[in-house]
């Protein structure tokens, strides 16, 4: 799997790159509670008590909490190169996120969560996360993309582009998220040799003849 394939329903790892700088402000802090497969521990040695301590929310609901987690694996799966969302610890983030932030934010994604399931309902007679995959994929196809969407799923969009930068700020703050891009910022070199001339050519500059 390369880098820009995503799993069934997904979005593309390098577009949600492009969302990283409209992302929510404030938003960029790393996660506060970690998983257990972001630590390295594998997820069949999870005990009942570890998934429930992961699990403390503050301001979500159980399956609120449980949809943010499919949506967010939708939106970041895991790939060759990193874990998912959800491995990433992302769904206690925006759990933590929301409860700090509260107000409009949390009306917004809990209002958002909420039309899913209406929605879903009332197509295929299920909440979000027991539909199939395709039908999933049929209702955030409608509201994932803005340009395309119907006025009357105007709300819908709003919501998932909230959360979507949630979930890309949550995940690329991470350690796993981090690791993924890959930064290379705060490492000491010998010598600077200037900015590479391939990145000088796709931002368009170049520098400045000496003398």
């Amino acid at each position: 799997m390369n880098e820009d394939k995503t799993a069934e329903g997904g979005l593309n790892r390098r577009d949600l790159l492009k969302v990283i700088g409209a992302a929510v402000p404030g938003a960029l802090i790393a996660p506060t509670r970690v998983t257990a497969e972001a630590m390295g521990m594998p997820k069949s040695s999870r005990s009942g008590a570890e998934e429930q301590a992961a699990a403390k929310l503050q301001v979500l609901t159980e399956h609120e909490f449980k949809t943010i987690r499919l949506l967010g694996d939708l939106i970041i799966p895991a790939d060759d190169r990193s874990g998912s969302a959800s491995q990433a610890g992302v769904p206690e983030f925006i759990d933590d996120w929301l409860a700090f932030r509260g107000g409009n934010l949390l009306a917004e994604i809990q209002g958002g969560l909420t039309w899913l399931d209406l929605e879903c309902n009332r197509l295929f007679q299920h909440d979000f996360v027991d539909c199939p995959a395709d039908r999933q994929k049929e209702i955030l196809d409608r509201i994932a993309y803005p340009k395309k969407a119907a006025p009357q799923d105007s709300n819908a969009v709003a919501f998932f582009n909230q959360l979507r930068d949630l979930v890309v700020n949550g995940f690329y703050t991470s350690q796993e998220g981090i690791k993924d891009l890959p930064y290379l910022g705060n490492q000491m070199v010998a010598e600077w040799k200037g900015c590479p001339p391939e990145v000088l050519a796709k931002l368009g500059v170049a520098y400045e003849p000496k003398g």
